[in-house]
């Protein structure tokens, strides 16, 4: 009996291993033959691996130190630094398998679960490009998977566990607000789970405490970060709520998680929320179900909450809906029901695929878009056009390094060592040092998040070591005779540039910075976003303060 359990058991992981490496390989097949161009967001990642701290304004580091691992091993080609993302989610898909089978879950659970939320739009569009968010949906899964782990061994007959799980608890969890701090509502989840259930027992020994102190440990470089840097993260995020997303409201937070998550998926995750809270049989995994009821109830608090802050919590969701949809079908001897839901889901996973992730060349975007009948629209209140804004912000980055790098090429050689372009968003200012390799280019200042530390003096504004050689990190050749790109220690006494290269604006804003300013090129490309696109890149020069005093009274974090 006890080798044919482990037959069983072997059978279902082999059916999960099946279903990580097809993600993996989906993946794969749509980055190299279907993907755009390089996201405005990963332009700003690669910028921050090009400067290891110990946080940045908008994120924690974790992320960026893999990121800077990554691409000083394989390079930072587009394709290259994806496929970190693609081995992650797999991974991903392969905890989520693995909770669906701890939960009960057989083999038309596991392949419900894993299939229907691998598929779902957000889980394809977050993880279509290099950023923190692959890393969240995987240390989620993992800290549940441990914590379920935690609640089984104590549901033995000897009713004594497995304390040392919550260390690892604490670990993945510590490993997880190193990445996002959105892990702290899957630790309140948890937290919520271990009192509100019998496992609150568990506060009478030394392990939780212990977990949550590892956790903190792991966490406190980016604590100290912060408190060495005036709080800029709690700065950007009263920003990102009252600016950015001020127009959110719990009624469109709500509605967003069901679009976003699939419409259909509901008849899974539905059933999750009864498999956690109303079933008798499985109360005792009732603490995982405290994960996403907390999250849920944080985020409505909260107000002004995109739905996709939410998305993670629902992997425990589909993994007790694809185990409750399993057990009805047995129980009532309806085995059409599990494959009745699962390909209907999968149907409509296929249609609302390209609006994630890119499939359809761009030209014939708009036209599957209203065949479907969704507009355009952004979350952060832009107006679009052809594109969506994820898909919008794929486009144009080169053809702007390629259009500035023209203007500066007009400037005399010995002007072109006290130039900077000057940037008013860390798209454009990551585009300018990406594409440096390429195009003959100045440095950047930008007071747009970490950029704005970064050129905080003249030594922070190259990101790299003062004695670094100028060319080698404009990617320039020191024998180029096409212009040379200059240490700040070159410019004039005051440290400060004399000219300036700025895209975008009206020259009645720039000449309140500047004596003289003309309009030297225009940044023109196909289905960029619209307020990156169709920009005059004036060159200033007199300036009529520091670039520093402008940079500060410029100064966005957002």
């Amino acid at each position: 009996m006890q080798s044919q359990n482990h037959t069983e058991k072997n059978n279902l992981i082999s059916v999960i291993f099946f279903i990580a490496i097809l993600n993996l390989i989906i993946y794969l097949i749509t980055q190299a033959f279907f993907a755009y161009g390089i996201f405005r967001d990963e332009l700003y990642y690669l910028a921050c691996a090009n400067r290891i701290q110990l946080g940045y304004v908008d994120h924690p580091p974790l992320s960026i130190y893999i990121l800077s691992v990554w691409k000083s091993l394989f390079g930072d080609a587009v394709f290259v630094i994806r496929i970190v993302p693609a081995i992650i989610t797999s991974v991903t898909v392969f905890m989520i398998g693995l909770f669906t089978m701890r939960l009960g879950g057989g083999k038309a659970a596991i392949i419900i679960s894993t299939v229907a939320y691998m598929l779902t739009p957000i889980f394809l569009g977050m993880n279509t490009i290099y950023s923190m968010n692959a890393f969240d949906f995987f240390f989620w899964i993992t800290s549940a998977y441990i914590f379920l782990r935690i609640i089984q061994s104590e549901s033995i007959p000897s009713g004594e566990g497995n304390p040392k799980l919550w260390i690892v608890l604490g670990i993945v969890l510590g490993l997880g607000l190193l990445n996002k701090t959105s892990v702290l509502w899957l630790g309140a989840g948890i937290f919520a789970g271990t009192i509100f259930t019998p496992l609150r027992k568990d506060l009478k020994t030394k392990y939780p405490y212990i977990a949550a102190l590892i956790a903190l440990l792991i966490f406190s470089p980016f604590i100290i970060w912060n408190l060495t840097h005036d709080l800029a993260h709690l700065e950007f995020m009263r920003n990102a709520a009252s600016r950015k997303y001020g127009g959110l409201t719990p009624i469109s937070f709500i509605l967003d998680q069901i679009l976003i998550l699939n419409p259909l998926t509901i008849l899974i995750w539905l059933p999750g929320i009864i498999f956690f809270f109303f079933k008798k049989e499985f109360r005792q995994y009732r603490a995982i179900g405290f994960i996403w009821l907390t999250t849920i109830a944080i985020l409505i608090i909260n107000i002004h909450s995109k739905g996709e802050y939410i998305v993670a919590a629902y992997q425990v969701l589909f993994a007790g809906g694809a185990v409750m949809l399993e057990k009805w079908s047995f129980a009532a001897n309806r085995g059409w029901l599990k494959y009745a839901v699962t390909v209907q889901v999968i149907i409509v996973a296929i249609f609302l695929a390209p609006l994630a992730r890119p499939l359809i060349p761009a030209e014939n975007f708009q036209n599957y878009q209203s065949m479907i009948g969704i507009d355009n629209r952004s979350n952060e209140g832009h107006q679009l056009e052809e594109l969506p804004q994820f898909y919008a912000d794929m486009f144009g980055w080169e053809e702007l390094a390629r259009n500035v790098s023209k203007v500066y090429l007009t400037l005399p050689e010995e002007e072109r060592k006290h130039t900077v372009v000057y940037c008013s968003n860390y798209g454009k200012a990551g585009a300018i040092e990406y594409y440096s390799y390429k195009y003959p280019l100045p440095k950047v200042v930008c007071p747009h998040n970490s950029y704005w530390y970064w050129s905080l003096d003249s030594g922070e504004s190259t990101g790299l070591d003062e004695s670094s050689d100028p060319n080698e990190s404009a990617g320039l050749d020191e024998s180029s005779d096409s212009g040379e790109s200059p240490g700040f220690d070159e410019w004039d006494e005051a440290g400060s540039p004399t000219t300036l290269i700025i895209i975008g604006g009206e020259i009645e804003d720039h000449l309140s910075s500047l004596k003289e300013v003309e309009a030297a090129g225009v940044h023109k490309t196909k289905y960029a976003i619209p307020y990156e696109n169709n920009l005059t890149i004036f060159i200033g020069r007199g300036l009529k303060k520091s670039i520093w005093e402008i940079r500060d009274s410029d100064k966005i974090f957002i």
